[in-house]
C-alpha cells in the first residue's frame, strides 16, 4: 500500500542491503550553497543551521548515512584507533563526503555511494568522523577504492575544509584530526555506526 507520507531521512530511509561496502547517503548540502542546511531530527526536514560566514567552500557533497549513529561504540572506536580518550560521539547520524565529477545543484535527494576512506575527527572531544566516498558509477571518481589513491590535492582540500570550516576569527580551533584511514577502516566505523543505532 502506498503511503502518503515522506519516509524520515535518518530513521526511514533503508541504508542499503550492501552497507558497508555501499551506502545509501541523504545529501544536505553542496559545494554551491550560501548557507550550512542540517536535518532537524525531529521533522525530517532540512533547516537552515547557519550562513556560511567565511570564505571555506565545501569540496564535495555533504550528508549523511541514514540509520546510523555516533554514540558510545563510535566513541570506544575512536579512542582505541587514536590513543585518545574520546567520551563519547557527537549524537547525530555519520556524515558522508561523496566526491563526483558532476555539478549536483541542491541538497535533500538521496545516491549510492561507495566509501573509500575517513578522517577521524575529535570535536571538543566527541567522536565526529568523516566518511569519504564517491558516487557509484561516477566516470571520474568511480575509479578509485582507497583514499590512498585520490590525488594528493583533493586531499588537503577535504582536510583542510574539516579543520578550519568551525573556525571563528580570533578564536582556538575546536577540530582536530586524530587519523587519517582508507577503506577497510572506514567499513567498520559505518559498521560501528549501524550497531550505535540499533542500540540508540
Amino acid at each position: 500500500m502506498k503511503s502518503n507520507f515522506k519516509a524520515h531521512p535518518w530513521h526511514g530511509i533503508p541504508i542499503g542491503e550492501l552497507a558497508p561496502k555501499q551506502v545509501t547517503v541523504f545529501i544536505e548540502i553542496v559545494p554551491t550553497d550560501t548557507v550550512k542546511y542540517e536535518i532537524d531530527k525531529t521533522t525530517g526536514y532540512l533547516k537552515i543551521d547557519r550562513p556560511q560566514q567565511y570564505s571555506n567552500v565545501l569540496p564535495a557533497l555533504y550528508g549523511f548515512i541514514p540509520q546510523t549513529y555516533c554514540g558510545d561504540q563510535i566513541a570506544k572506536l575512536a579512542s582505541d584507533k587514536s590513543g585518545r580518550v574520546v567520551e563519547m560521539g557527537d549524537g547525530d547520524p555519520l556524515d558522508i563526503c561523496v566526491l563526483t565529477e558532476r555539478e549536483i545543484t541542491h541538497g535533500d535527494l538521496i545516491l549510492q555511494a561507495i566509501p573509500i576512506g575517513g578522517f577521524r575527527l575529535i570535536d571538543k572531544g566527541e567522536a565526529d568522523d568523516k566518511i569519504i566516498a564517491v558516487l557509484k558509477g561516477d566516470a571520474m571518481y568511480g575509479q578509485y577504492t582507497e583514499l590512498g589513491q585520490l590525488p594528493e590535492a583533493v586531499v588537503k582540500r577535504l582536510r583542510h575544509y574539516f579543520l578550519t570550516y568551525k573556525n571563528l576569527p580570533e578564536e582556538p580551533a575546536v577540530m582536530e584530526l586524530a587519523n587519517i584511514y582508507g577503506q577497510a577502516e572506514a567499513w567498520e566505523v559505518i559498521q560501528t555506526s549501524i550497531n550505535d543505532y540499533k542500540l540508540m
